[in-house]
């Protein structure tokens, strides 16, 4: 099926993994994985904005994050300072909108800075808009949003009866945000680590090998194909 025919999803969600891996397997330090999976991020942006996807959430730094070496969260934290920068630019050249889910209030506060720059210096672009989830967890997202709920059914904003599936996607990070189409999966782990649960209960997953810091365009439209391969169901299983 050539490009020109796909059925593009209007989002794809992305577990970027394997860069400790991918580092390992060539003789690297672990932390050039996560520099290489930083350029590979730049060129998915990239490369899904001239597709045609309207929305890439990448997973970022999950909330469990934090339980790896200090080394290795502290890298990780020069790393995004680094490419919060780089993005800004991309953003701007290329029309992106940038958004971040997650709790940033864990950050240092040069990050939650930058993360807020990042939002607001793209907030009126008009093309692919670009999710970073960062110090996320979907289950940490759904405590917040369930406490931000519950205030608001204190104060008497919130009755019983007007929540629905509407109203309580409304207390996610996601709100306003359509649920993800197509997730993808890197490295060969077939699971979703507390990611975007609530989002993505009819999304379709693709799997694949490749470690992240060697996906490319070639994998990505591979990926859509898969997508465009299967038919869309709604509302559970039947039984004939």
């Amino acid at each position: 099926m050539g490009e020109e025919n796909l059925r593009i999803p209007q989002h794809v969600a992305i577990i970027l993994d394997g860069n400790g891996r991918w580092a390992k397997a060539k003789g690297l330090p672990r932390h050039m994985g996560h520099v290489e999976g930083c350029k590979t991020v730049e060129r998915t942006v990239e490369d899904a904005a001239r597709l045609g996807i309207r929305y890439l959430t990448v997973y970022g730094f999950s909330t469990e994050n934090w339980k790896r070496s200090e080394e290795e969260v502290s890298g990780l934290m020069d790393l995004f300072r680094y490419y919060m920068v780089r993005l800004l630019k991309i953003a701007k050249a290329q029309n992106v909108r940038v958004k971040s889910i997650g709790d940033r209030t864990r950050f240092a506060k040069d990050i939650i800075e930058g993360i807020n720059r990042l939002e607001e210096e793209t907030k009126d672009n008009t093309g692919l808009t670009f999710i970073i989830a960062v110090n996320y967890g979907s289950r940490d997202e759904m405590i917040r949003g369930m406490k931000r709920m519950l205030q608001d059914a204190q104060s008497g904003a919130l009755a019983a009866e007007d929540l629905n599936e509407e109203r309580f996607a409304s207390y996610l990070d996601t709100a306003g945000i359509p649920d993800p189409d197509l997730l993808i999966r890197t490295s060969g782990e077939m699971r979703l680590s507390n990611y975007l649960l609530w989002q993505m209960a009819y999304t379709e997953f693709y799997f694949t090998d490749i470690y992240w810091p060697d996906f490319n365009r070639e994998e990505l439209v591979k990926a859509i194909e898969k997508y465009n391969k299967r038919e869309r169901r709604f509302g559970g299983v039947t039984c004939s």
